[in-house]
């Protein structure tokens, strides 16, 4: 789940942390369900309410408010401000960092941390229908590198990530950004052999 520009025009318009590591199971699987992604997702634009979410995803308030309350509860969410609408306080929803990352792969007390949810398999979920109208941009490339030069490459994407979330939301469309590195069993050629010398 796993940041570089610096913006005058920094969306949500609220404040909140820059990075923050998860460190619980709960954490995790809070994160991983793809309504609460959507709704985490949602917030990097700016605070709202439960009534006002409940509306982009076209779901019940009362299940909305079930995944707001597992985030808050988590630490995902914080309420950042109230207002009042005919005597009863509405709360406006933000999130408590830009960038949430699995800290571990093991509890303090040893336990292991469940998996996160497979950003591919979303992303490959969402791009679909843009894929058939023709307005998928991607590229796949392999290369025969070293761990910490591949580690050392996922440091420098990580930052455009962070620029890409850090991006104004404006426009009619949102637009999803797939970005990865992992081994493979892609072949490779054996060692070159010396010329021998005559």
């Amino acid at each position: 789940m796993l940041v570089c520009s610096v913006m005058t025009d920094k969306p949500p318009g609220y404040e909140l942390a820059d990075r923050m590591a998860l460190t619980e199971p709960a954490q995790v699987k809070a994160i991983g369900h793809p309504l609460r992604t959507t709704i985490l997702q949602l917030l990097h634009e700016r605070a709202a309410t439960v009534t006002e979410l409940a509306a982009a995803v076209e779901r019940p308030k009362s299940t909305v408010a079930h995944h707001v309350d597992v985030l808050a509860r988590n630490g995902l969410l914080q309420v950042v401000r109230t207002r009042k609408v005919r005597a009863i306080e509405e709360r406006f929803y933000g999130r408590t960092a830009r960038m949430f990352f699995v800290s571990a792969e093991r509890t303090s007390d040893g336990a292991a941390m469940p998996g996160d949810f497979n950003d591919f398999e979303v992303a490959a979920s969402e791009s679909a229908p843009a894929f058939e109208e023709g307005k998928l941009w991607g590229f796949i490339r392999h290369a025969r590198i070293p761990e910490e030069a591949a580690s050392a490459f996922w440091g420098r994407m990580a930052k455009l990530v962070e620029e890409f979330d850090r991006l104004p939301r404006s426009g009619e469309t949102t637009y999803g950004f797939a970005i990865g590195i992992y081994p493979t069993a892609h072949p490779t050629l054996p060692p070159a052999e010396r010329p021998q010398e005559t």
